[in-house]
């Protein structure tokens, strides 16, 4: 007798089913053509997903969508207006007038967490802490490619050097706030098991949020990891520290790219 097949629904439908205790569902599946995000059932929806919001930073990279200060900080109202959670409002040691802009929606923008990305350089995270320390709630985002391909031509590190490069980031960007995200850069493509090394090193140097990204390229030829439930089990979190795991699980085209005319955008979003 062959398996059953599980049953996949929508998930916005597979939340609403069920009126007692938490909907299962046992993973996410995003079709890059389609705007629908499915579930299998057999784990548990979560109660609340918080809207990570990166069109400040990563959606301004877009042809023709590139921002000045006045702009960013308008942007980054509407974004408070429509209820985002985190706003990854840039990459402060990218230029000085990305500073600056980062600098005046952590000024201007109080309710939601404010992100400022930064590599795993001591550089890149005190400038970015300089950035977003007059936030009402900030939060700094390091990050670090961990597939072979970007360690071996991009970095020219090892892995044993990029899991020390995790851990002395997180590290210090703690000291300056208990809020901080990790990412690992080209996660689709990484060795399973490495990406779960870094994601416990991570956790255990401290990062309460870890987020495993699928870029856009591989989104269509690669299985995300976030579905591996190894991996979930890392972003759980050792040593029973509580952690939020993330993946890219909601986004909008960049505006002109090859996909579908229904899937561009202006910017990029996460769910978070």
């Amino acid at each position: 007798m062959e398996p059953e097949t599980p049953r996949i629904v929508p998930l916005h439908d597979a939340a609403l089913e069920g009126s007692s205790g938490p909907n299962p569902v046992d993973r996410l599946h995003s079709s890059p053509y389609m705007n629908r995000h499915l579930a299998v059932e057999g784990d548990t929806v979560p109660d609340r997903i918080a809207i990570f919001d990166t069109t400040l930073r990563d959606g301004e990279q877009s042809p023709g969508c590139s921002m000045n200060l006045e702009e960013k900080v308008r942007m980054a109202r509407q974004l408070d207006l429509l209820g985002v959670d985190v706003i990854e409002a840039g990459f402060p040691m990218a230029s000085e007038d990305d500073f600056r802009a980062v600098h005046a929606v952590a000024r201007e923008v109080r309710r939601p967490v404010i992100a400022a990305l930064a590599r795993t350089t001591r550089d890149d995270i005190e400038r970015a802490w300089r950035a977003i320390e007059v936030a009402a709630r900030p939060r700094l985002h390091t990050f670090v490619a961990t597939s072979d391909l970007h360690m071996q031509h991009k970095l020219r590190k090892t892995r044993g050097e990029v899991l020390e490069m995790t851990v002395e980031a997180v590290r210090l960007a703690k000291s300056f706030t208990p809020d901080v995200e990790f990412s690992a850069e080209d996660a689709t493509r990484t060795d399973i098991d490495f990406l779960c090394q870094v994601v416990r090193a991570a956790i255990e140097a401290g990062a309460t949020t870890i987020n495993i990204p699928t870029p856009s390229a591989t989104r269509s030829r690669a299985s995300s990891p976030a579905s591996s439930p190894r991996c979930a089990s890392a972003c759980r979190g050792w040593s029973g520290r509580p952690c939020r795991c993330t993946a890219t699980t909601i986004s909008v085209w960049r505006w002109r790219t090859r996909w579908p005319p229904s899937r561009r955008g202006r910017g990029r979003s996460s769910a978070r």
